[in-house]
């Protein structure tokens, strides 16, 4: 991505931090999930940024906490030259409005009391009221506007007095597209939107997504699990393992050379429609489980399952190192000083020697 360009939205060193309590009446915190451990992206006017890794890596939220849907531990979300994390009630409302979510489950992120037109007029009600929006909109403007929606993400008109139970998944989801669109937003972070619909219906969300995204300039964070979904969908991609972000490039790039090994293994086990590809090519297995995220760590989130590991990584944090302008990875693989030729006796020793420092 040029330099030239501002960005959008600058996440600096994000964490979230979940309690870990015992007792019931004098509760005391005994440690924490570290959902999300310092992660660190921009992204810029009208890309989407797809975000991937094994569920309960921290991607749903990673993007909880952008929008201050969970308060961060530490950390800084810049938009629009406000600091999200630090913000007032009045600079979030102000964010919000060009700042929406599209929610993983269309079955319940709509409430079934509401009617359609209610949902989707519901944004446009609460800014007009506060007096937010560039300019106030009468009854029947805020009619206009719901009806528009509705045909924007093709839904008819006709059934905005329909209540969600009436509809089926993948209508719900258009429904919810509908509204996080009423505001006009800069910026929709897509909590994994197609994972709980069939395949043939994802197609038409995705395809959606794109067609709005041309229409009104939009820039997309998009979560998701499928490698497939990601990489049609996505400009950039952001790799998360355990809390982190352990490499960061352009689509393609990616796709075409993963550097981390982490990376390589999970594209190794995505499965390719060729079957003479499919059948000689060589599927890593990771060996162990994802370690358990209650746990600080001095060394690389991924040594205990790495198949390159090094003595050094042990009890060094890798930084994230740039392959070139587009392209990072967080592994001393790519150290420019490269670890990989120390010895493993000296490299052990200085390992050992920063834990007792630590």
């Amino acid at each position: 991505m040029s330099e030239k360009i501002k960005p959008l939205l600058e996440v600096k060193d994000l964490k979230q931090h979940f309690p870990i309590n015992t007792g019931i009446v004098f509760k005391k915190q005994v440690g924490a999930i570290r959902a999300v451990d310092g992660v660190s992206f921009d992204v810029y006017p009208g890309e989407t940024l797809g975000i991937v890794g094994e569920s309960g890596c921290g991607k749903s939220t990673t993007v909880r906490s952008i929008s201050q849907l969970h308060k961060p531990t530490s950390g800084s979300v810049f938009f629009n030259g406000t600091d999200l994390v630090r913000a007032g009630e009045r600079e979030m409302l102000i964010a919000r409005r060009e700042m929406q979510m599209i929610f993983q489950d269309p079955y319940a992120s709509l409430d079934p009391r509401m009617t359609v037109r209610s949902i989707i007029a519901e944004p446009l009600v609460i800014y007009n009221k506060r007096g937010l929006l560039e300019k106030p909109l009468t009854s029947l403007e805020i009619e206009k506007q719901v009806e528009d929606l509705m045909e924007r993400v093709g839904l008819n008109k006709a059934f905005k007095n329909r209540y969600p139970h009436e509809f089926s998944g993948g209508q719900r989801q258009r429904i919810g597209i509908a509204r996080a669109l009423a505001l006009h937003p800069k910026i929709i972070l897509a909590d994994e939107p197609v994972s709980a619909l069939d395949v043939s219906i994802q197609a038409q969300i995705l395809n959606l997504l794109g067609d709005l995204q041309k229409e009104f300039g939009l820039t997309y964070i998009f979560i998701a699990h499928d490698l497939a979904v990601i990489q049609h969908i996505s400009t950039r991609v952001a790799v998360m393992y355990l809390g982190k972000i352990v490499e960061l490039s352009e689509a393609v790039q990616l796709y075409d050379n993963p550097k981390h090994p982490y990376t390589v293994a999970l594209l190794s086990a995505a499965p390719i429609p060729d079957p003479k590809v499919e059948r000689n090519r060589q599927r890593i297995i990771l060996t162990g489980d994802v370690p358990s995220p209650d746990k600080e760590r001095i060394g690389c989130y991924f040594y205990d399952r790495c198949p390159k590991k090094m003595p050094w990584c042990e009890c060094h944090i890798p930084p994230m190192f740039k392959i070139d302008e587009k392209h990072q990875v967080a592994c001393w693989l790519y150290d420019q000083k490269d670890y990989a030729k120390v010895s493993e006796k000296d490299a052990f020793a200085d390992a050992k020697k920063q834990s007792q420092i630590n």
